[in-house]
């Protein structure tokens, strides 16, 4: 069973190729239906018609405003997703809270122009979250500074300076993209990390995208060098991406082991390729640790934070996903609604401690394909520098 069936939400999206490809005329008929349906039932509750009409009106000056919106992003150079799936998604969404609305304020004893302006100016509000969603969220991106003290470094001064980037998911350059390389080089990482995900789904065999990534990551520099593991499968394709990423010298980790060394400091580079069978891919970690020396610092590379029972329970140092996106949709006090993850919201994002096991799962930079909103609402997209500190005293095990 692969990724797509096993994740709900993955399957949903794959439903959405479909309407990307319908023209905008076929598309019209959804948002004249919901116009003329709440128009009806407002006139009906209302007892008079002239409501009725205002709020099918007010419906399709909505739809045309979100319609514009979102064909203004590639137009832009703001994101590159289909632009009907999304606009589906607003105008059921829009046709709901009309819906609810009548439901919920007394229209029908004499309030209806207080209920016609109350419901406006919620749907003003959806209107401009989606702005702030699309256009300003996706390219704030935050850098996240983590120092992690362990005693498998030599001495209390060494230092090693990582910087994980995860879920670049690039369909084309926008100026996140160009923004990131200068953000990288300010971080001045002695080893650079990239957990999968190089290219948005919808976008994964395009010469351009992948031209695009491959000027990205051509001015990531890191004196320890580059490693990558691949993300998901029907995401990361080896077939496009494995020779740019070997002309570029980055090295690519298929169930490997190998130690990386850094002045006097060295650590140990786990990274396996994300099959989601966790007993299969435990077994596989299990296998690949035997061969790791006892006193070294192991830092796993896995897509997923799902591995992290496995992890914490063989004594693993640091373990670094993504993948989750941190939910990209987030709710102030809730977090995310979506994560991809079989453990729903319990490695959703940032950091975690199992036992003796650090987890830190990144939000990622990039966005969902397929007929996914291109936005991220109170979920920047992250860049994460950790700095392993010496402690200068053994472990105790």
């Amino acid at each position: 069973m692969n990724d797509w069936e096993e994740n709900p939400f993955h399957t949903f999206l794959v439903l959405t190729e479909k309407p990307g490809e319908w023209a905008p005329w076929q598309i019209a008929p959804f948002s004249l239906a919901a116009a003329a349906s709440a128009g009806v039932v407002w006139a009906l509750v209302g007892g008079d018609p002239v409501w009725g009409w205002a709020v099918a009106l007010g419906l399709l000056a909505f739809a045309l405003a979100d319609w514009g919106l979102l064909a203004f992003l590639p137009r832009r150079g703001l994101s590159f997703g289909a632009v009907q799936p999304p606009f589906l998604g607003l105008t059921f969404l829009r046709w709901a809270i009309t819906l609810v609305a009548v439901i919920a304020v007394p229209v029908a004893q004499g309030w209806p122009l207080p209920a016609l302006v109350a419901v406006a100016l919620v749907q003003m509000v959806v209107w401009v979250a989606v702005v702030y969603g699309t256009m300003v969220e996706p390219f704030r991106v935050q850098t996240t500074l983590l120092e992690i003290p362990t005693a498998r470094l030599p001495r209390a001064e060494s230092t090693l300076a990582i910087t994980q980037i995860a879920d670049l998911h690039v369909e084309r350059e926008t100026r996140r993209e160009r923004a990131l390389p200068d953000l990288v080089t300010r971080l001045v990482p002695d080893l650079i990390l990239l957990t999968g995900d190089f290219l948005s789904t919808s976008y994964n065999d395009d010469p351009q995208s992948l031209a695009d990534v491959r000027t990205l990551l051509a001015q990531l520099y890191a004196p320890a060098g580059i490693y990558a593991i691949w993300g998901t499968a029907e995401v990361d394709r080896p077939e496009f991406l494995r020779p740019m990423l070997d002309e570029l010298g980055i090295v690519v980790l298929e169930d490997q082991a190998i130690e990386v060394k850094v002045g006097d400091s060295r650590l140990w580079l786990v990274g396996m390729t994300c099959t989601r069978n966790l007993d299969v891919d435990g077994a596989r970690l299990s296998a690949l640790l035997a061969d790791v020396p006892a006193d070294a610092f192991t830092l796993l590379l896995y897509h997923t934070p799902d591995l992290m029972p496995q992890a914490a329970a063989q004594g693993v140092d640091l373990y670094l996903a993504g993948h989750t996106h941190g939910g990209q949709w987030r709710l102030p006090g809730f977090g995310a609604l979506l994560t991809s993850s079989y453990y729903w919201k319990r490695y959703e994002a940032g950091l975690y401690r199992e036992g003796d096991t650090l987890l830190y799962v990144s939000r990622g930079l990039g966005m969902e394909g397929f007929g996914a909103p291109r936005a991220r609402f109170f979920c920047r997209p992250e860049l994460v520098s950790i700095t392993l500190t010496g402690t200068g005293q053994p472990r105790s095990e």
